[in-house]
């Protein structure tokens, strides 16, 4: 396993790892909002922000993604999800910095324990803007 900054050739892989993990993710919306970001992605999102790529034996298999101190992506292929590949993604980030701050889906169970467990609390309920889902804004601090 190997953490190291994205290139141009991981771009097709990261938004299919987004796209597939989004879609299993947040089934209570709908598949074509997802579709209609992809483009978004390619475009704006990945080249605005610093992203970084967990590879195996096979390839890319995770990215993360931040905008300064903003968790703005974090997604892993979803045949590899609970092996351990999102927590060491976290670990690179939080080594390199002394606050996040992330959104997530309140309907995202999973997710929203994911980043309990991992030292993250709740600091605010939101509703997206794009979506109409109720969210939480989520920070953790070093130490």
């Amino acid at each position: 396993m190997k953490i190291r900054k994205y290139d141009k050739t991981d771009v097709n892989q990261i938004i299919d790892i987004w796209y597939t993990a989004s879609i299993l993710a947040h089934d209570f919306i709908h598949k074509d909002y997802w579709e209609k970001q992809r483009t978004a992605m390619r475009d704006t999102y990945l080249p605005m922000s610093e992203t970084y790529v967990i590879t195996n034996k096979k390839g890319v298999i995770g990215f993360v993604s931040m905008v300064d101190h903003y968790l703005a992506a974090l997604f892993i292929e979803v045949a590899h999800q609970g092996e351990g590949y999102g927590r060491e993604l976290l670990d690179y980030i939080k080594a390199r910095t002394d606050h996040i701050q992330l959104k997530v889906y309140k309907r995202n169970q999973r997710a929203v324990n994911f980043y309990e467990r991992h030292g993250f609390s709740i600091k605010e309920a939101l509703i997206d803007d794009q979506t109409g889902e109720a969210e939480f804004l989520m920070e953790w601090r070093k130490d």
